[in-house]
Protein backbone atom coordinates (compact mmCIF):
# COMPACT_ATOMS: atom_id res chain seq x y z
CA UNK A 1 0.00 0.00 0.00
CA UNK A 2 2.84 2.43 0.76
CA UNK A 3 4.68 1.67 -2.46
CA UNK A 4 1.42 2.32 -4.33
CA UNK A 5 1.13 5.63 -2.49
CA UNK A 6 4.69 6.60 -3.39
CA UNK A 7 4.01 5.82 -7.06
CA UNK A 8 0.77 7.80 -7.01
CA UNK A 9 2.62 10.91 -5.84
CA UNK A 10 5.70 10.35 -7.99
CA UNK A 11 8.00 9.84 -5.00
CA UNK A 12 11.17 7.82 -5.57
CA UNK A 13 10.71 6.01 -2.25
CA UNK A 14 10.43 2.31 -1.34
CA UNK A 15 8.79 0.52 1.56
CA UNK A 16 10.57 -2.70 2.52
CA UNK A 17 10.00 -5.53 4.98
CA UNK A 18 12.64 -6.02 7.67
CA UNK A 19 12.38 -9.24 9.67
CA UNK A 20 14.05 -8.30 12.96
CA UNK A 21 14.61 -10.91 15.70
CA UNK A 22 14.08 -9.52 19.24
CA UNK A 23 17.79 -9.40 20.05
CA UNK A 24 18.52 -7.28 16.97
CA UNK A 25 16.07 -4.43 17.63
CA UNK A 26 18.71 -1.86 18.76
CA UNK A 27 20.84 -2.44 15.68
CA UNK A 28 17.87 -2.23 13.35
CA UNK A 29 16.78 1.04 14.92
CA UNK A 30 20.26 2.52 14.55
CA UNK A 31 19.97 1.73 10.86
CA UNK A 32 16.93 4.00 10.69
CA UNK A 33 19.08 7.00 11.63
CA UNK A 34 20.89 6.91 8.28
CA UNK A 35 20.27 9.67 5.71
CA UNK A 36 17.79 8.53 3.12
CA UNK A 37 15.59 6.70 5.64
CA UNK A 38 12.28 8.39 6.51
CA UNK A 39 11.15 5.98 9.20
CA UNK A 40 9.42 2.66 9.74
CA UNK A 41 6.36 0.84 10.92
CA UNK A 42 6.65 -1.52 13.89
CA UNK A 43 4.54 -4.60 14.44
CA UNK A 44 4.33 -7.42 16.98
CA UNK A 45 6.31 -8.31 19.01
CA UNK A 46 8.33 -5.06 19.02
CA UNK A 47 5.80 -2.29 19.73
CA UNK A 48 6.86 -1.93 23.36
CA UNK A 49 10.52 -2.90 22.95
CA UNK A 50 11.34 -0.04 20.60
CA UNK A 51 10.11 2.65 23.00
CA UNK A 52 13.23 2.83 25.14
CA UNK A 53 15.30 3.50 22.02
CA UNK A 54 13.27 6.52 20.84
CA UNK A 55 14.57 10.06 21.27
CA UNK A 56 11.00 11.35 21.60
CA UNK A 57 7.51 9.91 21.89
CA UNK A 58 4.19 11.46 20.99
CA UNK A 59 1.68 11.65 23.86
CA UNK A 60 -0.66 8.95 22.55
CA UNK A 61 2.21 6.49 22.12
CA UNK A 62 3.09 7.16 25.75
CA UNK A 63 -0.50 6.54 26.83
CA UNK A 64 -0.70 3.30 24.84
CA UNK A 65 2.82 2.29 25.83
CA UNK A 66 3.28 1.14 22.25
CA UNK A 67 4.87 2.53 19.09
CA UNK A 68 3.83 1.42 15.61
CA UNK A 69 5.34 4.26 13.57
CA UNK A 70 8.84 5.77 13.72
CA UNK A 71 9.82 9.00 12.01
CA UNK A 72 13.45 10.03 11.50
CA UNK A 73 13.96 13.71 12.38
CA UNK A 74 17.60 14.42 11.59
CA UNK A 75 19.46 11.91 13.75
CA UNK A 76 16.54 11.59 16.17
CA UNK A 77 13.88 8.91 16.09
CA UNK A 78 10.36 9.93 17.09
CA UNK A 79 7.87 7.22 18.07
CA UNK A 80 4.17 7.56 17.31
CA UNK A 81 1.08 5.38 17.43
CA UNK A 82 -1.17 5.68 14.41
CA UNK A 83 -3.20 2.64 15.45
CA UNK A 84 -5.10 4.79 17.96
CA UNK A 85 -6.66 7.17 15.44
CA UNK A 86 -7.44 4.27 13.10
CA UNK A 87 -9.16 2.26 15.83
CA UNK A 88 -11.01 5.36 17.01
CA UNK A 89 -12.40 5.75 13.49
CA UNK A 90 -13.48 2.09 13.41
CA UNK A 91 -15.25 2.45 16.75
CA UNK A 92 -17.14 5.47 15.45
CA UNK A 93 -18.10 3.55 12.29
CA UNK A 94 -19.92 0.89 14.35
CA UNK A 95 -21.79 3.54 16.32
CA UNK A 96 -20.24 3.01 19.76
CA UNK A 97 -19.79 6.01 22.06
CA UNK A 98 -16.83 5.12 24.28
CA UNK A 99 -17.82 7.06 27.36
CA UNK A 100 -19.52 4.64 29.76
CA UNK A 101 -19.50 1.74 27.29
CA UNK A 102 -18.77 -1.81 28.46
CA UNK A 103 -15.92 -3.11 26.32
CA UNK A 104 -14.07 -6.42 26.18
CA UNK A 105 -10.67 -6.45 24.48
CA UNK A 106 -9.05 -9.75 23.54
CA UNK A 107 -5.30 -9.35 24.01
CA UNK A 108 -3.01 -7.13 26.07
CA UNK A 109 -0.27 -6.18 23.61
CA UNK A 110 0.39 -2.96 21.73
CA UNK A 111 -2.76 -3.07 19.60
CA UNK A 112 -4.91 -3.83 22.63
CA UNK A 113 -3.41 -0.88 24.49
CA UNK A 114 -4.01 1.36 21.49
CA UNK A 115 -7.63 0.25 21.46
CA UNK A 116 -7.94 1.14 25.15
CA UNK A 117 -6.62 4.66 24.49
CA UNK A 118 -9.09 5.04 21.62
CA UNK A 119 -11.84 3.95 24.06
CA UNK A 120 -11.09 6.64 26.64
CA UNK A 121 -13.97 6.76 29.13
CA UNK A 122 -15.13 3.17 28.57
CA UNK A 123 -15.19 0.36 31.13
CA UNK A 124 -12.59 -2.00 29.66
CA UNK A 125 -11.89 -5.64 30.48
CA UNK A 126 -8.82 -7.21 28.89
CA UNK A 127 -8.67 -10.95 28.21
CA UNK A 128 -5.11 -12.30 28.34
CA UNK A 129 -3.18 -15.54 28.80
CA UNK A 130 -1.55 -14.30 32.01
CA UNK A 131 -3.82 -11.58 33.41
CA UNK A 132 -1.95 -11.35 36.72
CA UNK A 133 1.28 -10.39 34.93
CA UNK A 134 0.05 -7.47 32.84
CA UNK A 135 -0.36 -3.79 33.62
CA UNK A 136 -3.28 -2.44 31.60
CA UNK A 137 -5.69 0.51 31.93
CA UNK A 138 -8.62 -1.60 33.05
CA UNK A 139 -9.41 -4.95 34.62
CA UNK A 140 -8.00 -8.19 33.23
CA UNK A 141 -9.20 -11.79 33.22
CA UNK A 142 -7.88 -15.03 31.75
CA UNK A 143 -9.25 -16.93 28.79
CA UNK A 144 -10.46 -19.61 31.16
CA UNK A 145 -12.28 -17.20 33.49
CA UNK A 146 -15.84 -18.33 34.18
CA UNK A 147 -17.18 -14.81 33.64
CA UNK A 148 -15.75 -14.40 30.12
CA UNK A 149 -18.77 -15.43 28.08
CA UNK A 150 -21.20 -13.45 30.22
CA UNK A 151 -19.02 -10.33 29.93
CA UNK A 152 -18.76 -10.61 26.15
CA UNK A 153 -22.44 -11.40 25.76
CA UNK A 154 -23.39 -8.19 27.56
CA UNK A 155 -20.68 -5.98 26.04
CA UNK A 156 -21.40 -2.88 24.00
CA UNK A 157 -18.24 -3.61 22.04
CA UNK A 158 -15.90 -6.55 21.53
CA UNK A 159 -12.42 -5.82 20.14
CA UNK A 160 -10.14 -8.61 18.97
CA UNK A 161 -6.53 -7.40 19.27
CA UNK A 162 -4.91 -10.83 19.09
CA UNK A 163 -3.64 -12.72 16.01
CA UNK A 164 -6.42 -15.27 16.56
CA UNK A 165 -8.72 -15.56 13.60
CA UNK A 166 -6.30 -15.45 10.69
CA UNK A 167 -7.44 -18.90 9.66
CA UNK A 168 -10.58 -20.76 10.67
CA UNK A 169 -10.50 -20.37 14.43
CA UNK A 170 -12.58 -17.93 16.46
CA UNK A 171 -11.35 -16.47 19.74
CA UNK A 172 -14.73 -17.19 21.36
CA UNK A 173 -17.67 -19.45 20.65
CA UNK A 174 -20.35 -17.89 18.41
CA UNK A 175 -23.07 -18.12 21.05
CA UNK A 176 -21.13 -15.78 23.32
CA UNK A 177 -20.90 -12.86 20.90
CA UNK A 178 -22.39 -9.55 22.09
CA UNK A 179 -26.17 -9.71 22.24
CA UNK A 180 -26.76 -6.18 20.95
CA UNK A 181 -23.26 -4.76 20.70
CA UNK A 182 -20.64 -4.35 18.00
CA UNK A 183 -17.49 -6.22 16.98
CA UNK A 184 -14.19 -4.72 15.81
CA UNK A 185 -11.50 -7.16 14.67
CA UNK A 186 -8.01 -5.76 14.09
CA UNK A 187 -7.00 -8.86 12.12
CA UNK A 188 -7.22 -8.41 8.35
CA UNK A 189 -8.23 -11.43 6.30
CA UNK A 190 -9.71 -11.47 2.80
CA UNK A 191 -13.48 -11.68 3.14
CA UNK A 192 -13.34 -10.97 6.87
CA UNK A 193 -12.20 -13.11 9.77
CA UNK A 194 -14.44 -15.91 11.07
CA UNK A 195 -15.31 -13.62 13.98
CA UNK A 196 -16.41 -10.78 11.69
CA UNK A 197 -18.28 -13.07 9.31
CA UNK A 198 -20.20 -14.69 12.15
CA UNK A 199 -20.98 -11.33 13.76
CA UNK A 200 -22.28 -10.01 10.46
CA UNK A 201 -24.47 -13.08 9.98
CA UNK A 202 -26.04 -12.31 13.36
CA UNK A 203 -26.77 -8.74 12.32
CA UNK A 204 -24.15 -7.16 14.57
CA UNK A 205 -22.35 -3.98 13.56
CA UNK A 206 -18.76 -4.80 12.56
CA UNK A 207 -15.49 -3.26 11.45
CA UNK A 208 -12.61 -5.38 10.22
CA UNK A 209 -8.89 -4.92 10.02
CA UNK A 210 -8.71 -3.74 6.41
CA UNK A 211 -10.05 -0.25 7.05
CA UNK A 212 -7.99 0.01 10.25
CA UNK A 213 -4.86 -1.04 8.35
CA UNK A 214 -5.59 1.57 5.68
CA UNK A 215 -6.28 4.37 8.16
CA UNK A 216 -3.18 3.79 10.26
CA UNK A 217 -1.09 3.41 7.11
CA UNK A 218 -2.36 6.69 5.69
CA UNK A 219 -1.44 8.50 8.89
CA UNK A 220 2.03 6.89 8.88
CA UNK A 221 2.52 8.02 5.28
CA UNK A 222 1.66 11.60 6.23
CA UNK A 223 4.08 11.56 9.14
CA UNK A 224 6.93 10.35 6.93
CA UNK A 225 6.31 12.52 3.87
CA UNK A 226 4.54 15.61 5.22
CA UNK A 227 2.01 15.17 2.40
CA UNK A 228 -1.63 14.02 2.35
CA UNK A 229 -1.87 10.30 1.72
CA UNK A 230 -3.38 9.18 -1.61
CA UNK A 231 -5.93 7.02 0.19
CA UNK A 232 -7.71 5.85 -2.97
CA UNK A 233 -4.49 4.37 -4.40
CA UNK A 234 -3.71 2.74 -1.06
CA UNK A 235 -7.22 1.31 -0.77
CA UNK A 236 -7.13 -0.09 -4.30
CA UNK A 237 -3.92 -1.97 -3.51
CA UNK A 238 -5.34 -3.33 -0.26
CA UNK A 239 -8.74 -4.24 -1.70
CA UNK A 240 -9.55 -7.68 -0.21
Amino acid sequence: MHNAAFRALGLDWTYELLDVPPGEVPGALNGLRRPGVAGANVTIPHKQAVMEHMDALDPEAVRARAVNTIVRDGERLVGSNTDIAAIRSAIASVGVEPKGANVVIFGAGGSARAAAVALDGAHVTFVARRPDEIDVPGSAIGWDDASLHVLVRGADLLVNATPLGRRDEMPIRPGALPRDGAVVDLVYVKGGTPLVRKARSLGLRTADGWEILLAQGARSFELWTGRPAPVSAMRETLQP
